[in-house]
Formats: structure tokens, sequence, C-alpha cells
């Protein structure tokens, strides 16, 4: 199968973010796009998502809940960053 070659213009720190992610995988760039370009052709869509994330509902009620315990002014159960630390530790 003949093959061909792409160029892509990026920031050199998106380019370097990405390789570090794609490295994380154990995976090099050049890998990463042939699997996207794979992906589309398999899927005939674009997989990426353009639409920021919503939190789920465990989240949502963990937001909630924090909400309601910083409107209340009651004070926490620890008095510092290092409390806190602490207790995450034991």
């Amino acid at each position: 199968m003949p093959t061909s070659t792409l160029t892509i213009r990026l920031d050199e720190d998106l380019k370097r973010g990405a390789a570090e992610v794609a490295d994380y995988y154990g995976l090099d760039l050049s890998s990463v796009t042939r699997a996207l370009y794979k992906q589309m052709v398999n899927t005939r869509r674009i997989p990426l998502t353009f639409a920021p994330e919503e939190p789920n509902d465990e989240s949502l009620a963990a937001i909630s809940e924090g909400n309601a315990f910083l409107a209340s002014g009651k004070p926490g159960r620890f008095t510092s960053g290092d409390d806190l630390l602490e207790a995450a530790m034991s």
C-alpha cells in the first residue's frame, strides 16, 4: 500500500504536551495521528468532542453539598491546610 506524508504546523508547547500524553500510553505522535485517521474512516465520524465536559451526578451532589456548607458559615473540620494534609495521610 502506498504511503504519503502529512506535515502539521502547531505550537511547540502543544506538540510537547501531546507527546507527553502519547508517551504515557506508550505511543508516539505519528501512531496517534494514524489511529485518529483510522478511527475516522472506520466510524465515518470525527472522534472528538467539542462540548465542555459536564459533571456527573455524584460531582453535582458534592458541589451542592460544598456550596451549602460554605453558605452555612459553619467552621470546617480543619484549621489549616497542614491539618487537612495530615488527616489525608493517616
